[in-house]
């Protein structure tokens, strides 16, 4: 797995079977084994153009991936702060967590204890949830671990809880919100950036709870899929989410 990991030098590496198997050395048909089991894993992605990068490898720091990944997203992550003025994170699933891989914002930075290289539990964060909305139910509860769902007075109690709440972030088209769950008196509002197989990662706006946030909900979502598409170009469902959300409020 390592050898064929290693022909990966970066998210715009596309090759074939036949690439694979001459690179390594490895027989065609064990090649071919390794390469089905990494993309069921979602270590690889594999489309009409060959393998490349999966999402596990992107939010993982796969070869390549949170380097290109913090490239893509820093120009539009200032630009979100130019326009909303809040606190802005970015984040990846780091199994039931989230981990901050950029954070920028002005004075009120200081009152967010978060910091790059820091992670948080996923189900108590507009980071996470803005994610593990688009997961499968399943594939949630085994990322959570049937921990129990304890953060704050404000945090979701249990696991029926959280996926109503993934459900309206749906409903949104992505936006999450949470209110004093993770850091109390602070409100975060989220969305995920989303590639071909799912989420990879989230843009996030953080201020004191009483902010009126949700006014902002198309700015960040606007964020992310702008960040989506520099990565991996345009992704139809995605706009199409985007749209509907347009004038939806947003409550807690």
């Amino acid at each position: 797995m390592t050898l064929i990991i290693d022909r990966f030098r970066d998210r715009e590496t596309r090759l074939t079977l036949e690439e694979v198997a001459r690179s390594t050395g490895l027989p065609r048909s064990t090649a071919h084994r390794i390469l089905d089991q990494l993309v069921r894993l979602e270590w690889l992605d594999h489309s009409a153009h060959g393998y490349g990068l999966g999402r596990r490898s992107l939010v993982l720091g796969g070869r390549g991936g949170t380097d290109d990944l913090r490239a893509a997203a820093s120009p539009h992550l200032h630009d979100l702060l130019l326009r909303t003025g809040a606190v802005v994170h970015l984040g990846v699933l780091d199994e039931g967590r989230v981990r901050y891989l950029d954070k920028l914002g002005g004075r009120f930075a200081a009152n967010v204890p978060s910091r790059v290289g820091s992670t948080a539990p996923a189900h108590c964060t507009g980071l996470g949830k803005a994610m593990l909305a688009w997961l499968e139910p399943e594939e949630v509860e085994e990322l959570l671990g049937g921990q129990p769902l304890v953060r704050t007075e404000a945090t979701i109690n249990g696991p029926a809880a959280l996926h109503r709440d993934l459900a309206r972030v749906r409903s949104r088209g992505g936006l999450a919100l949470e209110r004093g769950e993770c850091v109390p008196d602070i409100a975060c509002l989220a969305a995920a950036i989303r590639g071909p197989r799912g989420p990879v990662a989230a843009v996030s706006v953080v201020a004191r709870a009483g902010s009126t946030l949700e006014r902002v909900g198309p700015v960040v979502l606007d964020t992310a899929r702008r960040i989506g598409v520099d990565l991996f170009g345009e992704i139809p469902g995605i706009r199409r989410d985007q749209c509907r959300a347009r004038g939806i409020a947003v409550t807690g």
